[in-house]
């Protein structure tokens, strides 16, 4: 069994709507055996322009050992599409979005291949990403305890439970 945790955000448009789509779309994935997502995090947005405040979550995948992190970064940046994400110049790196989705954590060894960086290279300066990760991913806590415990999690709010 493969684990990967990917994870959400969208700050422009139908915002809940677009998190839904995606996470009902991550389910689907060619070799999903099953999936949790995260209840959704309301946040403050970190560097970039002025802009409005993200949505945030994360879904936890078990896939078929056939999948490679570099094979679901691909699928993950067709989703962006599909959903409306059109990356160029008005979309700037730490800009508004329609949708961002981020390969966060696989199990097993890290990645350095380009393409599929895992864990994520920030993953721990972000309490917006760390907060739902942890949530889905509780064998983690251990690894990621004392960088969470470094960051400032007031401007990261809880607006859906899990269900």
């Amino acid at each position: 069994m493969f684990i990967a945790v990917v994870g959400l955000g969208a700050n422009l448009g139908d915002r809940r709507a677009t998190l839904q789509r995606a996470i009902d779309a991550l389910a689907t994935f060619r070799g999903v055996v099953a999936s949790k997502a995260s209840s959704i995090y309301e946040t403050v947005p970190v560097g970039g322009p002025p802009q409005p405040e993200f949505l945030n979550a994360a879904m936890r995948l078990e896939l078929d050992d056939s999948r490679s992190a570099r094979a679901l970064v691909h699928e993950l940046l067709g989703l962006e599409r599909q959903l409306g994400r059109v990356r160029g110049e008005t979309d700037a790196r730490f800009g508004p979005r329609v949708l961002d989705l981020d390969l966060l954590w696989t199990s097993g060894a890290p990645s350095t291949d380009e393409d599929a960086i895992v864990p994520h290279p920030r993953l721990h300066e972000r309490a917006f990403a760390l907060i739902p990760f942890l949530e889905v991913t509780p064998e983690a806590r251990a690894t990621y305890a004392a960088a969470l415990a470094l960051l400032d999690v007031r401007e990261v709010r809880e607006v859906r439970r899990v269900e």
